[in-house]
């Protein structure tokens, strides 16, 4: 049987906001998921999805320079 756990769990488990896990939810980025309600349910084995907000140092460079310069 799998065991589920709340977004508040989640967001202790994985180092992020409520608020974060919840859009994580629906935007459909964690597998297995319920909602009753308007509570989430994940189960305790999933990961974290990859945060593809995140740049690297060298992705900011380039985009700062393409935006006219680089931002302080």
């Amino acid at each position: 049987m799998v065991e589920y756990i709340s977004t508040k769990e989640a967001a202790i488990k994985w180092g992020i906001s409520e608020r974060r896990v919840q859009k994580l939810c629906e935007d459909g980025r964690i597998d297995d998921i319920i909602r009753f309600g308007h509570v989430w349910m994940i189960p305790r084995v999933a990961q974290k999805p990859i945060d593809n907000r995140k740049r690297t140092a060298k992705e900011q460079i380039l985009h700062n320079k393409k935006d006219g310069g680089i931002l302080e």
